[in-house]
């Protein structure tokens, strides 16, 4: 043990310390521990990396120290000069200590797992639902899950075969995973389109019959004051049947040829036609057309919002979200006209699935129901038409079941959707040379 004098000068007196070099082992005394704390005592002290060695140094101090003799101010230094030396928080200390008192040896008890749960699916697995999501535009949860089951019940794709098991849970944790965003970047979220002012005077009753159609437009945007040109989205009640067509103008000209091509594409009768307070709609010319097929012709109540949701909703989950919100111009119409026609109304009903919700008992008020939206319940279009009690009477003459199923599986879902994807690229790039 070596001893040095310091000498120092404060406030016109002389103060001496101590500063003494030893060796760990050599502290027995509280006066020792407390010179430790205060810094007057320099100790050659390597605190052991092993959590084992220094739970046998903490061990071994409060024996020397005979800790349980202490008194609770001379414990408290103690367990400071524990927290100095060893690293560990004054928490992990007092745990550590409290179980030397009761008797237990100190030891760690946290074990690693000797084997980690195995992965159930790999990153093929979350590249190809990745690719899925890229193709479908992010359908929800309970649709994507219905197109991978498809993908491997219906059309055969060995791939598909874990996920066609994929819960809607895990579903979107794999979408929060690392390797699913270095395979896709996740788009911003569509913008809500401003509502549109509906004045109605009955909403449409189907009783569970196909042929009751809700119908809006969509401007897509304008570019120097030239406006662009109207996306018009046609939806079925029931089986959710989706027809959108394009027009230059909402003028009749224009209008009335592409409403008449567009209730043709419906493969049963038309029964209703529902519509907001536009103009374009709420014309004589229009009635007339409804007039010849014997269908009836509903306007949105005032305040009522919801009379024409479906088709607003599919506004933006179909339209806005394929389309976007960027100036197309007018002469393109004829050409966005045809891949709607061709490829896109093809997709919507035989290969994007959609929510249908099932009406249940509201505990919170008896006798009144509430619509549940479960992940059982996604189909496509088409499927929930041959769904319904009696489809085929709903058909239209020379149509049938069997030949819509045929027609469908021409394509796998996810080829469908390349098939839009890759479609609306071309027409986009042509779109803009020649408005270039």
């Amino acid at each position: 043990m070596s001893l040095e004098g310091a000498v120092g000068w404060q406030a016109g007196s002389i103060i001496t310390a101590m500063v003494i070099d030893m060796n760990e082992s050599q502290v027995r005394t509280l006066t020792q521990v407390r010179e430790v704390l205060a810094g007057t005592t320099a100790l050659e002290f390597r605190c052991a990396q092993d959590d084992a060695e220094r739970y046998a140094w903490i061990a071994a101090v409060l024996k020397r120290l005979a800790y349980r003799q202490l008194k609770r101010a001379d414990r408290g230094a103690v367990l400071a000069y524990l927290q100095h030396l060893s690293g560990y928080s004054r928490a992990q200390i007092t745990r550590l200590v409290q179980r030397w008192c009761a008797g237990a040896s100190l030891r760690k008890r946290y074990v690693a797992p000797a084997h980690a749960f195995a992965r159930k699916y790999s990153a093929a697995d979350v590249a190809l639902l990745a690719q899925v999501d890229r193709v479908m535009d992010t359908l929800s949860g309970p649709a994507t899950a219905c197109v991978l089951r498809r993908q491997h019940a219906i059309h055969g794709d060995a791939r598909y075969a874990r996920l066609a098991a994929l819960s809607v849970a895990h579903l979107y944790n794999l979408r929060r995973s690392a390797g699913y965003r270095v395979e896709r970047v996740a788009l911003t979220k569509t913008r809500p389109t401003q509502a549109i002012g509906i004045g109605v005077r009955r909403a449409p009753v189907p009783d569970g019959r196909p042929g009751f159609i809700r119908i809006d437009s969509v401007h897509q945007g304008d570019l120097d004051g030239i406006k662009g040109l109207y996306h018009i989205n046609a939806v079925d009640c029931v089986s959710q049947w989706q027809v959108v067509a394009s027009v230059q103008t909402l003028s009749e000209a224009h209008l009335l040829p592409v409403i008449a091509q567009m209730l043709d594409s419906f493969p049963f009768r038309i029964l209703g036609f529902h519509a907001d307070n536009g103009s374009e709609y709420v014309n004589h010319k229009v009635a007339g057309l409804l007039g010849k097929l014997n269908a009836e012709f509903t306007r949105s109540r005032p305040r009522r919002s919801n009379d024409n949701g479906l088709a607003e909703t599919k506004n933006g989950a179909v339209v806005r979200k394929l389309f976007g919100y960027t100036h197309i111009p007018q002469p393109q119409a004829a050409r966005f006209n045809a891949f709607c026609r061709d490829t896109l109304n093809p997709f919507l009903n035989f290969h994007r699935p959609c929510l249908f919700a099932s009406e249940q008992p509201d505990p919170k008020k008896p006798g009144r129901s509430k619509p549940v939206y479960r992940a059982k319940d996604a189909m496509t279009p088409l499927d929930k038409l041959s769904s319904l009690p009696d489809a085929q009477r709903f058909l239209r003459p020379g149509i049938t079941l069997l030949a819509l199923h045929e027609q469908a599986k021409q394509q796998t879902d996810v080829q469908a959707a390349e098939a839009v994807q890759q479609a609306r690229n071309a027409l986009f790039k042509t779109a803009s040379r020649r408005s270039a």
